[in-house]
């Protein structure tokens, strides 16, 4: 699957389809490994877990054992997943085991796409996971919805899942091989989070890439920074792609100075009243926001690759004849771009933090009023104090931003002696993308307020007129002092929801 097939079942509702020809696959690996397995040592099937895989399991108790991986692992802490992330990780989850190479009933399949398409969301609590045999404990919260025990959220109510299950007429799942541990294993978790945080990062670099063409509007700045010429010169795909963009998005624009008009020729003044060039982070955009689109890029390579993989162990192959144990669970290659992710996400929020400084000093920008105040200075305060938030929270992506992927703590008897954190690296990278929109909202209803002061609507491209017409929407024009903090959440809304692709 790709990255708009996935986008589309979790943002779209799209139907996750289960044919015939992969329940046959899975059916043929399922039946498969259960021959194989007899009179075999399997991890997973007739051993014990971890460090425990030393010891056998009897015949008898092999189905109690796969119960009690789902149960014993059910023991996750902190506030539950919102239900979008956790619909991703079932999607990759079911995508695994869709391949044939884990051994599983189909079942299970059956059950993840009813929960995926029915709208159920299993309960996974937040910390637990530390990504070396994937995300055990949050897996185990998700198995343990399949199984019928738990909870799960279902029309927007939280509800035991046998009574959602027998509302529904769904039959849970029965463990009898190895499904338990399957169910566990992997990667899902942090891979479905990678998914849908990267999906809302995107949409930062283009939200981004338009604020960094209003703000050179509104200071009226020489268009030139934005040259194909200029930018090719530095060698780098991104540079030169948000340079283009940018182009593309000031189409039209009239307020931008050109400077073969304004420069190239003779001039008698000594001081020049207009910036001959604008501050840095007006200017140097492309420089800035080009290594941030080639870090997603990068990243959404590898989730999508590791959304494709087979993540479990052991993994079944029939075609070998052979049941490989490995390491396919450690989440290493997640962690890493999850904390790449963060770092390049949090430069968004330092570049538009700067922007709004530049927008709120008068003695900077030459032509606004402080924090674009338009009432009566000393008596209102404008945007005074919503600079404190976006500042505030910038500095908060600034310190999340430090290694998770380095922060390998051993555990597990030490059988888990190097891990991954790719779960706890995803849930920071989230909480980075929720501050850079509220930096984000802040700094586009400051846009829109110096637009406003300048009164240049009129002037603006067609693009970024279209822009602020639909942030005027939400937040009129103001002038006297009133609370903003509903205001800057449902710009924060607007943008999330708000179809960009630019980039």
């Amino acid at each position: 699957m790709q990255l708009v097939e996935i986008e589309d079942i979790l943002f779209n509702n799209k139907s996750l389809v289960f044919t015939a020809e992969d329940k046959k696959r899975m059916m043929d690996s399922f039946h498969y490994l259960k021959e194989f397995s007899k009179d075999k040592i399997i991890y997973g099937i007739n051993t014990g877990f971890g460090p425990m895989a030393q010891y056998r399991v009897n015949d008898e108790d092999v189905k109690a054992l796969q119960y009690n991986i789902i149960r014993s692992h059910s023991c996750g802490a902190g506030e539950p997943f919102p239900e979008l992330y956790v619909k991703a990780a079932m999607l990759a989850r079911f995508h695994t085991f869709v391949r044939g190479k884990s051994g599983v009933d189909p079942y299970a399949l059956e059950l993840l796409q009813t929960f995926i398409n029915e709208g159920i969301c299993p309960v996974i609590p937040q910390h637990g996971s530390v990504g070396a045999s994937g995300d055990l404990v949050q897996l185990a919260h998700m198995a343990l919805a399949l199984i019928g025990e738990g909870d799960v959220f279902y029309k927007g109510q939280r509800r035991p899942t046998a009574e959602v299950m027998k509302e529904l007429g769904i039959k849970p799942l029965k463990p009898t091989l190895r499904e338990g541990l399957a169910l566990n294993n992997g990667t899902a978790m942090m891979t479905g989070v990678g998914i849908v945080n990267l999906h809302f990062a995107k949409k930062l670099l283009d939200y981004a890439l338009i604020a960094s063409v209003i703000i050179n509007e509104i200071a009226g700045s020489y268009d030139d920074f934005m040259a194909k010429e200029l930018n090719d010169l530095k060698n780098h795909e991104g540079q030169s792609v948000i340079a283009r963009k940018m182009l593309e998005v000031a189409a039209g624009d009239q307020c931008m100075r050109k400077r073969t008009v304004e420069m190239f020729h003779h001039h008698e003044e000594k001081v020049f009243t207009h910036k001959v060039q604008p501050y840095y982070s007006l200017r140097c955009v492309p420089q800035i926001l080009g290594p941030i689109y080639d870090a997603y890029k990068f990243t959404e390579k590898i989730l999508i690759e590791e959304f494709n993989a087979v993540d479990d162990n052991p993994v079944v192959d029939m075609d070998t004849e052979m049941v490989y144990h490995g390491g396919n669970f450690h989440g290493d290659y997640v962690s890493f771009e999850m904390d790449k992710l963060k770092i390049a996400t949090t430069k968004i929020a330092v570049l538009m933090e700067r922007q709004l400084n530049y927008l709120c000093h008068d003695r900077i920008n030459g032509i606004l009023p402080p924090f674009l105040n338009l009432g009566t200075l000393g008596l209102t305060y404008g945007i005074q104090a919503m600079q404190f938030t976006a500042c505030s929270t910038t500095a908060e992506c600034q310190t999340l931003s430090n290694s998770m992927y380095v922060h390998s703590i051993p555990n597990n008897n030490d059988n888990q002696d190097v891990v991954s954190m790719g779960t706890n690296s995803a849930i920071l990278a989230k909480r980075v993308i929720d501050n850079c929109y509220q930096v984000m909202a802040i700094h586009y209803i400051a846009l829109a307020q110096a637009i406003d002061c300048l009164e240049i609507q009129d002037k603006l491209s067609p693009v970024t007129r279209a822009i602020y017409d639909e942030v005027r929407a939400i937040v009129p024009k103001f002038i006297e002092d009133t609370p903003k903090d509903i205001d800057i959440q449902n710009i924060e809304n607007y943008l999330k929801a708000k179809s960009t692709n630019l980039l």
